[in-house]
């Protein structure tokens, strides 16, 4: 490369102008010098795309040429870099994804749905094209985690990579586990704050978790991304007498997204991926992350317990991970360094994502059932998991003032030994067709440490 092209400037288009949006061109804006003295060469934005041409976005925008439909900017000659802030796993936004990468276009992206499940084969255009393809920004907003494992992490085998993933959970959690009031009460005070979306089925149901757990996985793990083999639960179902019981054992309650490799007898990564409710004893660092935090761990076998912990959200964190996955590809192409593959291995070589079985994972379960209070009710209870083998370790049963119950039912809680988890199924198999239970169980993983 030229003198003169090295002190060119690296030219970047937007589509989507939305919070983060308007947060990357306040920071281009706001560190112009400081990123150009980091990248060696400046970042300059040339066009932006969005829904609503009139709209007041607190940014100057009369600098950059406009397009109203956004598949139209990987095909401008003065752009570089298509940056992707819309959203969607499909529709314009992969429009303009395989466009960009079609014409050449570095891109970069913090859409998390459409990496979830179209990350493949946009990576293997990338890598047959030989333009970079970023999305530090699509996981865990502006904790730099995908960076940490691509490169930080880089000569260790991980073992776990598993945390907090979702901001608006881990608001809901941590403040039913402060306040004492049920899930239904603080969703509604979390909407009303702009902390939850109206419909906040993706985040709740642990949907958005998923996304970025099969990312992370990948990632660890050299392994094929699969959003379809993540196990998927999230936190509709739990109650604040649950918060409270947790408390009482020594846990508090965190949805997790959790990966590991399962050992297996033929050779074979059988990966096991779940976003569930978990109880993380009060020593663990998870059980310390509150609010809109997010926060990931990962371990390695030489590097040991690594914690990734910051903003999971928000215009300036996310703009900053986005924002640096820019100045990356600014680097690269001036050192002229060969493309790096997105899932840090070449698609061609990654390995075979083969779920593992989950009824042969152990550890400890919490299970909580809501029941009629009559006699013979925890007889029945036990005797189920008598016949499924599994094993109690604990057992309380809550009077109907504290079980958080509005007809009645009681709340039986237990907490099992060690064991498969595939016996804690069978036990509720057993429990399916019981005229004593009122309501579906609830079961909650612990976290080992």
């Amino acid at each position: 490369m030229s003198e003169a092209m090295k002190t060119e400037p690296l030219r970047l288009a937007l589509a989507g102008l939305g919070t983060v949006g308007a947060g990357v061109i306040r920071l281009i804006e706001t560190n112009a010098d400081l990123i150009e003295r980091r990248c060696g060469r400046p970042l300059r934005i040339v066009a932006v795309s969005a829904r609503d041409r009139g709209k007041d976005r607190g940014v100057d925008l009369s600098g950059y040429a406009w397009e109203d439909d956004m598949t139209a900017l990987p095909e401008r000659d003065d752009v570089d870099v298509i940056v992707e802030l819309v959203g969607g796993s499909d529709g314009p936004a992969l429009t303009l994804a395989r466009k960009a990468v079609a014409n050449g276009k570095a891109f970069v992206t913090a859409n998390k749905a459409m990496i979830a499940h179209h990350g493949l084969g946009l990576a293997r255009d990338a890598e047959s094209a030989g333009v970079p393809v970023r999305f530090e920004a699509a996981v865990a907003g502006g904790i730099p985690v995908i960076k940490g494992l691509r490169e930080g992490a880089a000569a260790n085998e991980i073992e776990r990579v598993y945390g907090i993933l979702n901001g608006t959970c881990n608001y809901i959690l941590s403040t039913m586990e402060d306040t004492g009031a049920d899930f239904s009460k603080v969703l509604a005070e979390a909407q009303a704050m702009g902390y939850a979306e109206a419909d906040p089925t993706f985040d709740i149901d642990g949907i958005d978790a998923a996304h970025k757990l099969s990312i992370l996985a990948s990632i660890a793990f050299g392994t094929e991304l699969d959003f379809a083999a993540v196990t998927t639960d999230g936190i509709r179902r739990v109650l604040a007498s649950d918060i409270a019981q947790a408390d009482s054992l020594g846990y508090v309650i965190r949805l997790l997204g959790m990966a590991r490799v399962e050992p297996s007898a033929d050779g074979v990564k059988h990966l096991f991926q779940r976003v569930h409710p978990y109880l993380v004893p009060k020593d663990h660092p998870l059980a310390h992350v509150d609010g809109a935090t997010n926060a990931v761990v990962a371990e390695g076998n030489f590097v040991g317990r690594l914690l990734f912990q910051g903003a999971g959200a928000g215009d300036g964190p996310t703009a900053s991970a986005v924002v640096a996955d820019i100045i990356d590809i600014a680097r690269l192409w001036e050192s002229e360094n060969e493309i790096d593959p997105p899932f840090s291995i070449p698609v061609s070589e990654l390995d075979a994502n083969v779920p593992a079985e989950t009824g042969n994972h152990r550890g400890k379960a919490y299970l909580r059932f809501m029941v009629n209070d009559r006699p013979g009710v925890l007889a029945e209870l036990t005797a189920a998991m008598r016949d499924a083998n599994v094993s109690i370790e604990s057992l309380i049963q809550k009077g109907a003032k504290d079980s958080g119950s509005d007809d009645g039912s009681v709340m039986v809680a237990m907490v099992t030994h060690e064991g498969e988890e595939g016996c804690v199924t069978r036990a509720l198999e057993l429990l399916a067709d019981s005229d004593s239970i009122t309501a579906e169980p609830l079961v909650m993983h612990i976290l080992r440490q």
